[in-house]
């Protein structure tokens, strides 16, 4: 087909890494990251602690990438296609070497915008097939336009949501291995807890383990309607991994990961217990919310904008789970 309008694949991809571009110039300004390393073969791009908005350009949440012999594994791809465009030319100052491929944790709106420009690079997207789901849903075209209008100039009619090349299908083992440059990965099914299509990425020489929002550091994790008890099994498996270091969604990379990941789990254990308890009194959620002590999480970053939203979901699902016993 496009032979037949002779258009090459080199030419879309130009034109495709041209929009992405073009959102960066209509804003005036060029986005520049970071790249932090972690491990002997990891490095990752950092985000802010706050909420996505228009002043941080969106950038609030992690991502990261593999560098190889053969090539570059990344993770994540932020937030907007400037976003994803910056990612490209910062792995560029630390390899020429090709990105191979982009595994996306999960299929929100902060970890999977930047795709198209990581696409243009001729990568290959592997990601949960449970994304497919989403990328088809309603609540994927209304996230983009509230995108459109909260994150303009970063995000707009020329963002498009990129589906995966590679869906990825777990069966029972809920780990697919795979080597590239003599670097052994392993992309681990924890799908259900954050959301329907978690997924994290162990790098297994270097003893470093991309947890996606599974797991946050120094900020209030986002809850929203996900599955805690999925969600802290997922932690358990992160131990059984024992990881050397950690890079989180949202948040610092950690080394002391076991002290980091009892904060996540702390938080997820408070919202069930105090929730869990106004649930089995049929106190209504507001009330409740007024009389739980919240005094321990209200300094950390991203409480006001998450806590109501967190403590909302969990009292909707401990309902579920409250009748499901019954």
């Amino acid at each position: 087909m496009c032979r037949k309008f002779g258009v090459g694949l080199a030419q879309l991809l130009g034109i495709a890494g041209a929009a992405a571009s073009g959102v960066a110039k209509a804003a005036g300004e060029e986005i520049r990251l970071e790249p932090i390393k972690v491990s002997p073969h990891v490095y990752y791009f950092h985000g802010g602690s706050g909420m996505a908005s228009a002043e941080n350009k969106g950038f609030m949440s992690n991502a990261g990438f593999v560098v190889t012999d053969e090539g570059v594994v990344v993770f994540d791809a932020l937030a907007t296609p400037a976003l994803g465009e910056a990612m490209v030319k910062a792995i560029r100052t630390i390899t020429p070497k090709p990105i191979r491929y982009v595994i996306i944790s999960h299929y929100h709106a902060d970890h999977f915008y930047g795709l198209q420009a990581l696409k243009a690079e001729g990568a290959e997207i592997w990601a949960h097939e449970h994304g497919k789901i989403y990328l088809h849903s309603d609540l994927a075209k209304v996230r983009l336009a509230q995108r459109r209008e909260a994150l303009s100039p970063w995000v707009d009619e020329r963002t498009r949501l990129v589906p995966a090349d590679r869906w990825l299908n777990f069966k029972q083992a809920r780990i697919i291995p795979f080597e590239l440059g003599g670097i052994h990965f392993r992309v681990i099914d924890t799908s259900g807890a954050h959301s329907d299509e978690d997924i994290m990425l162990s790098v297994d020489e270097d003893r470093m383990l991309f947890a996606g929002d599974l797991f946050f550091t120094g900020r209030i994790p986002f809850v929203g309607n996900a599955d805690s008890k999925v969600w802290l099994a997922a932690l358990d498996r992160m131990l059984e991994i024992k990881p050397a270091v950690v890079v989180p969604g949202h948040g610092e990379s950690s080394t002391r990961t076991l002290e980091d990941m009892q904060f996540t789990r702390e938080y997820l254990l408070y919202l069930r217990k105090h929730i869990g308890e106004a649930v089995a009194d049929m106190v209504p959620f507001e009330e409740a919310y007024e009389k739980i002590d919240w005094s321990r999480f209200k300094d950390y970053p991203a409480f006001d904008a998450a806590n109501r939203l967190n403590a909302y979901g969990t009292y909707i699902l401990m309902e579920k789970e409250s009748l499901q016993q019954k």
